[in-house]
């Protein structure tokens, strides 16, 4: 069932976008050769904690951590812990924030100091592939017009778009009705609604789109070929001649 916000109810999601916001900038600035992604996690939580605000992913599902980290071959999902950031490394950094009982859900992608000119490139296209995507989007737009746009954007450039892993509804819980494909038909599936609040997210694979499910734990989806990943993500309203991005 697809829930319709009333502006009040935006507003409180507009607040957590806010720290979300700040958070994943925080993260990202201490995102660097040496760190551990436990050590980002620990600064995410405490931010959050400070502000008041809940760590949606905390517990959600029995998820383990305040944060997703995932690194190059991996998609999302992973989970914060001993591995040490290194020169190069793609690192996707996904995270939610709740505030009087309604949430937001963002990600980035960090390169860690400088990295290869593909890697660049698809963290890159990744994020545009948002821009390309929001921009079409308004009241009475089809979800199949948004999958389009994405993944031709990404297409084009010869990446893989994942298909098993949806952006999705979001409000009073981190997932929510509809789910939000970065693939779709032009003039098919669901049309939104102003008020309708969305997380948008591009997983875009340097070679295949298939995945695979991590060997070290039961959350880490990973690329099938072990080639890089990237992530963007971001919580957006849907208004009656555009989008509020709540996450920016």
């Amino acid at each position: 069932m697809v829930i319709i916000k009333s502006e009040t109810e935006i507003g409180y999601m507009r607040k957590a976008g806010a720290i979300l916001r700040d958070v994943l900038d925080l993260v990202s600035e201490n995102a660097k050769p040496g760190v551990t992604t436990r050590r980002l996690d620990a600064i995410a939580y405490d931010y959050i904690k400070k502000q008041n605000a809940v760590p949606s992913f905390l517990g959600y599902g029995g998820f383990p951590g305040t944060l997703c980290t995932s690194i190059d071959d991996e998609i999302v999902h992973g989970i914060p812990g001993n591995r040490v950031l290194e020169e190069g490394m793609l690192l996707k950094l996904d995270g939610g924030v709740g505030l009087n009982g309604f949430h937001t859900d963002a990600a980035r992608t960090v390169i860690i100091g400088s990295t290869t000119p593909e890697k660049a490139k698809l963290a890159e296209v990744c994020k545009e592939c948002f821009f390309e995507g929001v921009k079409i989007l308004k009241d009475g737009v089809r979800l199949g017009d948004l999958g389009a746009v994405i993944s031709a954007h990404a297409e084009k450039h010869g990446y893989g778009v994942v298909r098993e892993l949806v952006g999705h509804g979001i409000g009073k819980t981190v997932h929510e009705d509809p789910n939000v494909p970065n693939y779709g038909i032009p003039g098919r599936g669901l049309r939104l609604q102003s008020g309708m609040t969305i997380a948008i997210e591009p997983m875009i694979n340097l070679g295949t789109r298939r995945i695979r499910q991590f060997e070290g734990d039961d959350w880490t989806i990973a690329t099938l070929d072990g080639k890089a990943s990237a992530h963007y993500e971001n919580t957006v309203v849907i208004r009656p001649d555009g989008v509020e991005i709540l996450t920016l």
